[in-house]
């Protein structure tokens, strides 16, 4: 069913919202820091002894992000101008006996110096024990939304397509940077809930409903992001929001694909995905060939591998069935069965970043696995990268290349491993870090160290070579020949900079 949110509705909804001070910040000044991390980890009791006191704003966070049932005197004052009978007619709230409980998941969401208000289904930890998750189920801000946020990147654009919007999140955040946003999704009720969401934070949202690309069909963005049903598995849908009805991987193929014909020359799209690692097959090759345009410029990054039984679980779990119900070991057999029927040894998860090119200029296909931790945002990252690659474009021979003045980038540390021997300290690693960004790694030998600190935009890269091979004894032509593929490497990696570049670092 969806939710009758009219527009009036919304507005008294915001308007007492904002009387309680029901916002990201009135939040914790109200619980403390302490009993605010506390309720990120599930521990609900620190903020149930916080809000024991009456008041409006004690009131919505017992409903809203605690799940309690609450006298309806006190949430008829809180929610003010709204009356109960008028929230339990929008869903907002539903009757529990002589008191009322949540209906809909409305919470606080800060970020980048905003804050909103997010409406969504239910999560576990405010649902009744015994209201199953249904399958037109709208998930609120998960990790898996947080992680596509971090990986866009937030340069001015003017026109943006979140395509599956779901709760909406992912829109809010673009309304940041974007001058036109719109979102599209096949559920109607996810469609319903993210629109409140927009009215509620007086945003300007075109939102258009349909299956995959049809809602724009013959459309251009300047950006697309896309959290699609990833899930792989059994081609089903037992809940919208995870499950495309799709064999395997085949969604996460459809949108890689597809997604390209939807941007403007020089427009970019940032999707989460999953691919299947099978037994015969590498899953560069195997993502790779999801590409259905050569004049994209394509970056997939492996975040998470998980191996079967380890993924069925985590996903029953997600939707609330217990594996060791009757339930949950029927769904876990056919799941297993169907991975092992079909060769999968693992799951992949990741980011993956395009770019259409403008005059159809062949693309640059990478793959790259990156399950080491590191704080930074990928978005920036994946600016960066996506430039660094247009610079190499321009530069294809090696000639050309050797011909540029390189430096080294900020946050560049050289860590070398020595062994002691008769005549001192051997040093036999030479390891390059970037300590910010995915944080890269590369080994290089002595002369290539030498060459890296060399690089200081003072020469161009071949004399320093001819230098090199000079106080070396080695021939500089095989010098530069051996040079060029890690020179290339280490400038997409961001550890080499074009000298042009210097001024910004």
């Amino acid at each position: 069913m969806t939710p009758e949110l009219s527009h009036d509705r919304i507005d008294r909804l915001r308007e007492a919202l904002l009387a309680a001070n029901y916002t990201a910040d009135g939040v914790l000044d109200t619980l403390g820091p302490q009993a605010h991390a506390a309720l990120g980890r599930g521990e609900p009791e620190p903020a149930i002894r916080a809000t024991s006191e009456a008041g409006a704003l004690n009131t919505l966070i017992r409903v809203f992000l605690l799940g309690h049932p609450v006298d309806q005197a006190a949430a008829e004052q809180a929610l003010h101008p709204l009356t109960v009978e008028e929230a339990v007619a929008a869903g907002v709230l539903v009757h529990d006996g002589d008191s009322v409980r949540a209906g809909l998941d409305i919470r606080p969401h800060a970020a980048t110096g905003n804050s909103w208000w997010i409406i969504s289904d239910l999560d576990a930890d405010t649902r009744p024990s015994n209201l199953p998750v249904s399958r037109e189920h709208v998930l609120g801000v998960g990790h898996a939304s947080l992680s596509l946020i971090r990986a866009t990147p937030t340069r001015q654009v003017g026109s943006l397509l979140d395509l599956g919007t779901g709760c909406g999140v992912q829109a809010l955040h673009a309304g940041t940077h974007a001058e036109r946003v719109t979102v599209t999704d096949v559920s109607e009720r996810a469609l319903s809930l993210a629109k409140a969401t927009f009215r509620l934070n007086r945003i300007d949202v075109e939102a258009l409903h349909g299956d995959w690309f049809d809602p724009v069909a013959g459309r251009r963005f300047d950006q697309v992001v896309c959290n699609p049903p990833f899930v792989v598995g059994p081609a089903r849908t037992d809940f919208v929001y995870r499950d495309s009805g799709l064999s395997g991987d085949d969604a996460s193929a459809l949108v890689v694909g597809r997604v390209p014909e939807l941007l403007n020359e020089g427009g970019t799209a940032h999707v989460l995905a999953s691919w299947l690692h099978l037994e015969d097959e590498d899953w560069r090759e195997r993502v790779a060939g999801w590409l259905r345009h050569s004049d994209v410029d394509a970056w997939f990054v492996q975040r998470d591998v998980a191996e079967p039984e380890l993924y069925v679980g985590t996903w029953l779990r997600d939707a609330g069935i217990d594996p060791k119900s009757e339930t949950g070991r029927t769904k876990s057999a056919e799941w297993l069965e169907w991975f092992e029927t079909n060769g999968v040894t693992a799951v992949g998860f990741g980011f993956v970043t395009l770019r259409r090119n403008p005059g159809q200029q062949p693309g640059e296909v990478v793959c790259e696995d990156l399950r080491q931790a590191f704080d930074d945002p990928l978005g920036a990252e994946a600016d960066e990268w996506l430039r660094r690659i247009e610079w190499l474009r321009q530069r294809p021979t090696r000639e050309e290349l050797l011909r540029s003045p390189l430096v080294t980038a900020p946050g560049l540390v050289l860590e070398q491993v020595s062994s002691h021997e008769q005549d001192g300290w051997s040093t036999f690693v030479h390891r390059l870090h970037r300590t910010d960004g995915p944080g890269w790694q590369h080994e290089v030998d002595e002369i290539g160290a030498n060459l890296i600190a060399g690089c200081q935009g003072a020469l161009a890269t071949d004399e320093l070579l001819e230098l090199l091979a000079a106080g070396h004894g080695a021939d500089s032509a095989e010098l530069a020949r051996s040079a060029e593929p890690v020179l290339r490497e280490l400038i997409r990696h961001g550890m080499l900079l074009p000298a042009e570049w210097g001024a910004q670092r």
